[in-house]
This record gives structure tokens, sequence and C-alpha cells, in this order.
């Protein structure tokens, strides 16, 4: 069972279709879950509203959550279904907010506005997608846990990936960014325990989206995720590329 986080840029790799069917092919069961930051913030340009962030986050106000409703879980999304449909994959665009599949917390609304953390996720839509041979292609938005009326919330990709791969018990986790791996004086460092890369991020050599996917890598293994790499576009279905990341010896799970 493999779950793969696809970054907005990555999404322009004209081999990604290519890569989730050849993963396919290997005979795995692959969820994908998906980002689009730049596309929401160009679309909140074109409506005459400036993003912000702090933080290296999204605010998202009440009316900037309506736009990514319609970016993420509309355009986005169904553009990757009908790609990878092209690429003859079984796939089905799903928001995270369906059947409640991410739950999370507002972190800070004062700050942030409708920004949510604390993701946990509820997997029984995605098993039964996946069990009927379909790849599950998921929206990075979740439903505010304890809401009585359906508040939704905009919450990171790849901690909603590596939420909905704890709850899946996957095997592998794989973090898809535009660069090839985790990157240090210009060459990508094949493999990393836990310690490491939390150094990494001390040291500020990890910064922005990759120090959020090394905290997202930490929670998925443990979690229990067996495997957790983060890789380009051809980590999909290549289990020898990128970066490979492991508990450290004194770790404990």
């Amino acid at each position: 069972m493999r779950v793969v986080k696809i970054g907005g840029r990555a999404q322009g790799d004209p081999g990604l279709a290519g890569a989730i069917a050849a993963a396919v092919a290997q005979g795995d069961a692959v969820c994908v879950v998906h980002g689009g930051g730049d596309d929401v913030s160009s679309f909140q340009r074109r409506l005459g509203m400036e993003p912000k962030f702090s933080g290296g986050r999204r605010v998202t106000s009440v009316e900037d959550l309506e736009v990514v409703r319609m970016v993420l879980s509309g355009a986005i999304n169904k553009r990757l279904v009908a790609q990878f449909i092209s690429a003859g994959i079984r796939a089905v665009g799903v928001s995270g907010e369906d059947a409640s599949l991410f739950q999370a917390r507002a972190t800070d609304p004062e700050r942030m506005g409708r920004v949510g953390g604390d993701i946990r996720a509820d997997a029984s839509l995605i098993s039964h997608l996946l069990a009927g041979g379909y790849v599950p292609v998921v929206s990075p938005l979740a439903r505010e846990a304890g809401s009585q009326d359906g508040a939704g919330l905009n919450v990171n990709g790849d901690d909603a990936a590596a939420a909905l791969a704890v709850a899946l018990g996957a095997d592998d986790l794989v973090l898809v960014a535009d660069v090839l791996g985790v990157i240090e004086d210009g060459k990508v460092i094949p493999s990393l325990d836990l310690d490491a890369a939390a150094a990494l991020i001390q040291r500020g050599v990890a910064t922005g989206g990759m120090a959020a996917k090394l905290e997202a890598t930490a929670f998925a293994l443990k979690g229990g995720v067996a495997s957790v790499r983060i890789a380009g576009v051809a980590g999909i279905s290549d289990v020898a590329a990128g970066t490979r990341i492991a508990f450290s010896p004194l770790s404990v799970r």
C-alpha cells in the first residue's frame, strides 16, 4: 500500500501519470494526495484577492477557503483525475471533507483563520475504493473536528498525506517534490534517520516546504508507516530514488 503526495509544481511533470501507472502496475494499491498552492494564489489574484502567508502557511479567511475549495477540490483534483484516466488508471477524485476523511482543529483562528492542524484521518472510504481497484485522488481539505455545521479547514498536504498513510497502515509514503530529494551541499542525501532530519531543520539546511516534509515524515514513521521517501516524480515507482527516512537507533516507536 503506497500513499503518494504530489506537490503543486511536480504536477506539471509530463512523466507524472506514467509514474503513477507504473506504481499501480507493480501491484501496489496506490492513493494520491495532492497540493496546489501556486494555483490557489494565482486564482486569488485573478479575483482581486491578495494571498497572505505567515510562517510559510497560507492565511485562510472564510472567503479564501471558498477559493481553496474551488481550486483544490475542483480544478486541480479533476485535472489530475483526467490525466490519470487517460493513462489507464482507474482514478476517482475525493475531497478530504468527503465522509469526514480528514478531521482537524483550527490551529490559530485569530492569526491564521481557517487553517487546520492536528489532522486525523478516517480511511474507511479510501479503503473501499482501494478494495475496488480504484486509485483515490484526494484534495487536502478537512472538516473541523467537533463542528456542527461542517465547517471546512485548509490543511497542509504533506500532513494530510502522512495522516492518511498512518490510518491506512501504508507500507510506503512518498512525498513528491520539485527536487530529487533532501539536498545538502548540492547533493541528494540518500538516507536519513529522524535525528539527522531534525538536525537539518535546526541548522537551517531544510527550510520552508522541505522542513514541513520532514516534520510530516516524523509523524508518519511514529504512526507506524514502514517507509517514507522524499523524491522527485521518478520516486513514485522507483523505490531507490530520492531520500529515504527511517528511525534512528535511539528513537522509540
